[in-house]
């Protein structure tokens, strides 16, 4: 058996699978991100390390599952964060997670020096402050007592690795989230780490995400019930995880989409895909040879996460489908109703960390169900926006696979159909595509499987949701007042981020 680690935003998703990858269960153990003004979200190392752990035990104990028979770990893990160590590989400070945007004056900086077109054609993204190099800058210009500590710095999913094995590194996956990374050249950019000032023997060394990067040591063994010696594989960034997850592994496979915490398109290719408007990224993909063109937005899943914790405080169990099946039969942008998502400041298709979260055009009689509608919508709208830039560019989106928590809704997929004008598909793995990714990355690695091309059989198509013509007619109409909303705001982003 395999054991695959996805290290999100919320926590830790573990999950049990055959040497082939094929999920036997899985198990979440959360963790606290602290959001304070200014910017600010962080998460402590240690606590993913105590949520691997664990989980890692509970798999063992629920499936009755002895440790001699797991033949390999691997990870996938939230992207674009900085974790800074010491030289004894101990964290100094809380990591700095991709949601945080407080470095926006570094990355200014960063712009002027190396130029926002130079940047984007050597990394395949634009310079932001969701990246983890502008962070380490950060850390650099207003802590640095702390920062002359520090020796190394990596991503999420090195950390638990380097827990694992003692050895720190990173993969191309990762790497390429850092706008760091020289991605024709496939090493660390040295050209841009010396406009940030950054010293490049910071970063670890980069190796494939299929590779073995060591076994298990006797204290990662003692912490999780696994045995010393126990293989484990590298894993990767988990967009480029999700991709394995949802079956797109090639050119052929078609585009998903991936609704959690943030939310992005994507799809596989031979070639990073460039656009002239800046509007989308690439990453590496984890098959050899690929690459991952992806839009993503900062508030995806998150924008429904908020909305029903302010709709229902404090409840429990499933006020998640309760509040969204709710909106079915509501109205919104149909009623005139918007809602632009971006609680988070906006990296597709903007890339304006100053962007905020606006209803717009609420009347007397709208009620919590009108609310929710409107978000639902407003997530829809902005990523059929990310969708247009893949079109616009020779990329065909036909139909779209969704993967992550949101998928489950069944009214959501059918908003997200109407409005992209496409068939959305819901796979039989949904929140367990970032984990099922890293599983079928270990059995590469350890030569249980031949190439990825296997992944295909291990989850299937359980529901299909096409669009309703007058519908999706008259969305693309009301996307047109949901660009035009945002593009009126765009001053008093820009005006509101100034006077912060």
């Amino acid at each position: 058996m395999l054991i695959a680690h996805d290290l999100g935003t919320t926590g830790n998703k573990a999950s049990l699978h055959e040497n082939d990858g094929r999920l036997i269960g899985s198990v979440t153990v959360p963790y606290p991100t602290r959001f304070a003004p200014g910017s600010v979200a962080e998460q402590d190392p240690h606590d993913w390390w105590e949520a691997l752990a664990t989980a890692t035990r509970k798999l063992l104990a629920q499936h009755d599952v002895a440790p001699a028979a797991v033949r390999g770990v691997a990870a996938s893990g939230q992207m674009m964060g900085a974790v800074f160590l010491d030289a004894q590989y101990q964290p100094v400070r809380p990591s700095i997670i991709w949601a945080d945007r407080r470095s926006a004056e570094q990355c200014d900086a960063l712009t002027e020096r190396v130029g926002a077109q130079q940047a984007y054609d050597t990394l395949g993204h634009r310079l932001n402050p969701t990246y983890s190099l502008t962070k380490v800058m950060w850390v650099r210009d207003h802590e640095p007592e702390i920062f002359a500590a520090v020796r190394h710095v990596c991503l999420a999913k090195d950390y638990v690795v380097f827990r694992l094995t003692g050895r720190l590194a990173t993969d191309p996956t990762d790497a390429s989230s850092t706008n760091a990374y020289d991605q024709s050249r496939g090493t660390w950019s040295s050209e841009i780490l010396a406009a940030a000032g950054v010293d490049a023997a910071l970063l670890p060394e980069i190796v494939p995400s299929t590779s073995v990067v060591g076994t298990l040591t006797a204290a990662a063994a003692d912490a999780t019930g696994l045995l010393r010696g126990t293989p484990v594989v590298m894993g990767g960034g988990d967009g480029p995880l999700a991709a394995v997850g949802a079956g797109v592994v090639s050119e052929n496979d078609g585009a998903y989409c991936y609704l959690g915490s943030s939310s992005w398109v994507s799809l596989a290719a031979r070639r990073p895909l460039h656009d002239p408007a800046l509007r989308t990224m690439t990453f590496d993909h984890v098959v050899p040879g690929h690459y991952v063109p992806t839009a993503t937005m900062q508030a995806g899943g998150a924008s429904l996460q908020w909305i029903t914790e302010v709709l229902e405080p404090g409840a429990a169990g499933d006020r998640f489908r309760r509040v969204v099946e709710a909106a079915q039969a509501a109205t919104a942008a149909e009623d005139g109703l918007y809602f632009l998502p971006h609680l988070l400041g906006e990296r597709s298709p903007y890339w304006n960390p100053d962007a905020a979260g606006v209803f717009l055009g609420i009347g007397r009689h709208h009620s919590r169900e009108h609310l929710t509608r409107a978000v639902l919508e407003g997530v829809a709208f902005n990523l059929l926006t990310c969708i247009n830039a893949f079109r616009e560019n020779g990329a065909e989106v036909r139909r779209v696979d969704a993967i992550g928590g949101g998928a489950a809704s069944d009214v959501w997929l059918q908003i997200l159909a109407d409005v992209w004008g496409c068939t959305v598909r819901r796979r039989s793995i949904v929140e367990e595509a970032n984990s099922l990714g890293a599983a079928v990355t270990a059995a590469v690695g350890l030569g249980l499987i031949d190439d990825f091309g296997a992944v295909r059989g291990l989850s299937e198509v359980t529901a299909e949701f096409t669009p309703e013509a007058g519908h999706h007619a008259a969305y693309q109409e009301r996307h047109e007042i949901f660009l035009d909303a945002y593009q009126r705001l765009e001053p008093w982003f820009e005006g509101r981020g100034s006077a912060r």
